[in-house]
């Protein structure tokens, strides 16, 4: 007892906000977790938080850079999807261990440790990035809209807010209800795309040799565009706003060992829900590969295009359908985190406190006019390009939410006995390094015309 009483005792708990001023509110603190029992029942009350991030890895701005490198290179970039996927273990991990070490999210960090002026810098280019991923959501529920139901596009964009009253009424049951729907919904995605690559039947020789390094991702300029594309696009932001904070909801003790413990559980949970993230980002690659690859139809880049071609190439009607569906639920889901996110970075950033529904309606109308505006003028096309814009945004923000958080997990006066190993703070800066020039060459080759 007197050990666990001195460890306690290591790193005393950093009441740096006033309890109402801390990460998510009232959420903060409101999910039950056992303190003893088993090791997978203590697990089962933590998992939850790693599947809402898992949702960001798989949103529709994912899919057209699986689709294309799927199309175009058949199973050799998928060892560009596991890379990508193992750099995002990694970060995600360290946004749980800033949230849990300090009770801190990653947006009230940079309040507390920058100027105000860089903090209100930080803060606009957030919002850039989150209403640049509300876009591509809101592009991607109106294409699967329009693909299951014929709804337009202009009008599957408007319908898309909505999702405001399902955010609020889900609220209204706890975090636990919250978690409970985005977890249903990752099980349609999970399942829709099992069955495709059932259907697709992909050989399992060629698929596993994807997954190792090949020469040809550096020496050709288009398989390495399209592994940048892969790369730029794992990663989102505001995931890591998201995350730092949405662990905070478990009521673990905020002392050394409750905070260790938490960790331990935070870390496993994202892990485990970025392998299924993993799973559909490879699943979208090998379908690609499997279909059109080999089918010969290597200039498939589009989500509509693909929908189009998937059930006459498997001779099955119910492909296209499932795929329809997948879409559908990843917008959904997305749609839910992003108001999550947007609400903690504005929190955090400048302490203000907007009723969800306000927060939400705001950022969903912002990404709603331009793709209302962009159908009417340059049709359904036109919401391509705008979906890759989107993805671009995100790129240009991606350094601004990366850096600050491998700086902060590294400093020992701020994190105390939790800061992280020297080796694990040499990987943490490779990794940044690595995703900031490759989303740099992505903005460039992209602003270029290339």
């Amino acid at each position: 007892m007197r050990m666990d009483a001195a460890m306690d005792q290591l790193t005393p708990p950093r009441p740096v906000e006033r309890p109402e001023e801390r990460s998510l509110g009232a959420l903060n603190a409101s999910v039950p977790v056992r303190l003893g029992g088993s090791w997978l029942r203590r697990l089962f009350g933590f998992l939850g938080p790693g599947y809402m991030i898992s949702v960001g890895y798989m949103d529709p701005g994912n899919w057209a850079t699986d689709i294309a490198g799927g199309a175009r290179f058949g199973y050799t970039l998928l060892s560009v999807i596991l890379l990508s996927n193992l750099m995002a273990i990694v970060l995600q991990a360290l946004a749980a261990r800033l949230g849990i070490a300090t009770g801190l999210d990653l947006a009230q960090a940079c309040r507390a440790r920058y100027s105000r002026g860089t903090g209100i810098a930080l803060w606009l280019i957030c919002e850039a990035a989150i209403i640049a991923c509300d876009l591509a959501e809101v592009i991607g529920t109106a294409i699967a809209l329009k693909l299951l139901f014929g709804i337009p596009l202009a009008l599957g964009a408007v319908l898309t807010a909505l999702d405001v009253l399902v955010v609020l009424l889900l609220l209204r049951r706890g975090f636990r209800a919250l978690e409970a729907f985005v977890i249903g919904l990752l099980s349609v995605i999970f399942v829709c795309f099992g069955v495709q690559i059932a259907m697709a039947a992909p050989p399992i020789q060629a698929v596993l040799g994807g997954f190792l390094p090949a020469r040809e991702i550096v020496t050709n300029p288009a398989a390495l565009y399209i592994a940048i594309g892969i790369i730029g696009a794992t990663v989102m932001p505001h995931n890591l706003y998201l995350h730092s904070s949405i662990v905070q909801t478990r009521a673990y003790p905020r002392t050394e060992r409750g905070r260790r413990e938490a960790l331990r559980f935070a870390v496993t949970d994202s892990t485990l829900a970025l392998m299924l993230a993993l799973f559909v980002n490879a699943a979208i690659l090998i379908m690609a590969a499997a279909v059109f690859h080999a089918g010969g139809r290597t200039e498939v880049e589009e989500i509509e295009e693909a929908y189009a071609l998937l059930s006459p190439l498997l001779g099955i009607g119910l492909a296209s359908t499932l795929f329809a569906v997948a879409l559908l639920a990843s917008g959904l889901n997305s749609t839910v985190t992003a108001t999550l996110a947007g609400q903690i970075v504005m929190e955090g950033f400048l302490r203000l406190r907007l009723p969800d529904w306000a927060r939400r309606l705001v950022t969903r109308g912002i990404a709603i006019v331009p793709v209302v505006a962009v159908t009417a003028l340059y049709s359904d096309q036109g919401t391509a390009r705008l979906l890759v814009l989107s993805q671009v945004v995100l790129s240009m923000q991606l350094p601004f939410a990366v850096i600050p958080l491998v700086r902060f997990v590294s400093d020992r006066g701020l994190m105390g006995s939790f800061v992280i190993p020297g080796w694990l703070k040499g990987l943490s800066w490779a990794i940044a390094g690595v995703i900031v020039v490759l989303n740099l060459k992505l903005l460039v080759d992209t602003i270029m015309g290339l």
